[in-house]
């Protein structure tokens, strides 16, 4: 009689919002982009963004694709792709990112891990090897990789 249908959620949509004035104490799992401008204690796992607001102020640790904070997070933030600190926002904890932008006033305190590389490109029969590259890393003992000291 009642047949349920099971509808996939677009991760690139803002689903779920806990707006100014609220504070919620529990696990959120979501498949949507989750956007918080009050005040959260318990896990947020996302397959989704997270964004934190200017606002708002997270207590956890938070799993998700991108992760932008304005706020304030006390915990770990684990993201696929990018993790983004503007200059009002602030973290206390560890971080596992792909890339990370911590904007001028923007403020961490913990640990970094990046996780994956950019695709390196392989040159062609034909192309030359030492394209594209400083003089000086073209034939260096680091392997054509361009050393900051």
């Amino acid at each position: 009689m009642f047949k349920s249908k099971k509808l996939s959620m677009n991760p690139n949509t803002t689903d779920t919002l806990i707006g100014e004035g609220t504070s919620f104490e529990g696990r959120i799992k979501s498949e949507a982009s989750i956007r918080i401008e009050g005040n959260i204690t318990g896990d947020i796992e996302c397959a989704g963004d997270v964004i934190v607001g200017e606002h708002g102020s997270v207590k956890s640790n938070i799993s998700a694709r991108d992760v932008v904070l304005a706020g304030s997070v006390q915990g770990n933030v684990i993201t696929k792709g990018k993790l983004t600190i503007t200059s009002t926002g602030s973290l206390q904890g560890n971080i596992s990112a792909t890339s990370i932008i911590i904007e001028e006033g923007g403020q961490f305190q913990g640990n970094s891990k990046m996780d994956g590389k950019a695709p390196v490109k392989t040159p062609q029969s034909g192309e030359p090897e030492n394209e594209n590259k400083p003089a000086s890393a073209a034939n260096g003992s680091f392997g054509g990789n361009t050393v900051a000291m």
